[in-house]
This record gives C-alpha cells, structure tokens and sequence, in this order.
C-alpha cells in the first residue's frame, strides 16, 4: 500500500515525500491524536528493553527522535537514528542540539531497508511506528538483525487493531472518520493520515508478524499488546 497511489513512484519514494510533507506538524499530530498516550507506549518499551541493558542502540524510522530520546534513560553509550525522510531528521537533529544530546545521539538519513552499517554493531535494535512503511517487510526485518549482535535484541512498536467490545468499533470508527479528518486539517496533506489507519488495517499482527520474524531469524519472539491492542511491541533475538 502506497500514500499516495501514483503509479509512477515506489511506495518507499512516496513515504519519503509524505513524512517530508507532514514533518513540521508531525510531533503535534502523534501526541494530538493518541491523546499522549505513544509516549507511553514507548516507555513502556524502553523499561522492556532495560533488561537487555544495551550499550548501543540502533533506532530505525526514528522520525523526530522520540524513541531514541527516550532511549537515554537507558544510559547506553551511544545511539543511532536513522530515517528515510531528510525533512524528519532535520528537526531530529535540531531537537537534539536543544537537549544537550550531541555526545550520545547521532541523526543520520538512511533506508531501513538498506542499512550503511557493518554486520553485528548494535547490542539493540528499535523500531517505534515504522515497519507498515517498509516497502518490503522481510528485507528490513533481515537487516535489522545483520547489524545486530549476536544474543542482542530488537523491540518493535506498532499499531494494531484491537478485538474487544467496545473498544473495536470505537477504534474503527476513529480511524475511519476522526484520523484522517484531523491529520488533513492540521498537516494539510490530503493523504498521510488516510494511508495510516489503511496501513494498519492491511499489516500483519501478533502471531502473523511473530511468525514473520521467526521466519527471518529471530528467536524467542513475543508480544505484549498495548491499550486493548490499538498497540503491539514485538521482541525477538538474534
């Protein structure tokens, strides 16, 4: 599935063009539209990731940062984030001059699905909300765990769908009418937050995309699914 559904573009160029598109508003709109609630979700995977307690970290999709910033509760001794979209990692790099995180933290565009980093580099690897956008699943997937080391871990945010009453069909009717209408309003992109309830809808979840990543190599696969399931965190081993 494609944002914008031209026939001329990849689906990787055209989520690079919508996060270019929608970037100046795009903190505004996640913390807006979940009510706060992602920046617990990602807390929540970080207290997940503590056991694991690793010294480098590799956030990709990192957008604005956000799960890499919160990463530094961690105390790791250095973090990478990487997005396709220069737009996003131009304000990443500015919020982290702002809060003093030019020692720790680097910001860089890069492809997730073609990562510029030897086999074996990072002790972790965090995704929070990117990989719907992968334009091929399985390749990003197997490059996470290439520049993973062995026995270290990665930890996937997603959204979901949730399966019980009433919480179901309020997500679906929010998804339906509420997110597009308000993204549409605030990024002024018609189609960015059309796309994202339909990504939603169409990927894989819990045992489907466990399954996904066994199948890539990851072991010791789990999920823990987040606010009646409008969220899931996907761990697996390398």
């Amino acid at each position: 599935m494609k944002p914008y559904k031209l026939s001329d573009k990849t689906k990787k160029q055209e989520i690079t063009e919508m996060f270019d598109n929608i970037s100046p508003k795009y903190d505004f709109l996640n913390h807006f539209m979940s009510a706060g609630i992602d920046i617990l979700w990602r807390r929540k995977l970080i207290r997940m990731l503590a056991k694991d307690k690793p010294l480098t970290i590799l956030d990709i999709a990192t957008g604005t940062g956000d799960l890499a910033f919160a990463a530094v509760k961690l105390k790791p001794q250095h973090i990478t984030g990487v997005d396709i979209s220069s737009k996003m990692i131009e304000i990443a790099k500015t919020k982290v001059t702002k809060r003093g995180f030019k020692d720790i933290i680097d910001m860089q565009v890069g492809d997730s699905e073609k990562l510029n980093f030897k086999d074996n580099s990072f002790d972790a690897v965090t995704v929070g909300f990117g990989v719907r956008n992968f334009e091929d699943l399985n390749l990003g997937l197997t490059e996470m765990l290439r520049v993973t080391k062995p026995k270290g871990c990665a930890l996937i945010l997603e959204f979901s769908k949730p399966h019980v009453f009433p919480v179901k069909q309020l997500f679906r009717l929010y998804s339906k009418y509420g997110i597009p209408l308000i993204g549409r309003s605030i990024s002024k992109d018609d189609f960015a937050y059309k796309y994202l309830p339909e990504s939603v809808a169409e990927f894989p979840e819990a045992t489907a995309f466990e399954k996904i990543m066994l199948d890539v190599g990851y072991t010791n696969v789990s999920s823990t699914r987040l606010t009646f399931g409008v969220a899931t965190i996907y761990r697996g081993y390398k």
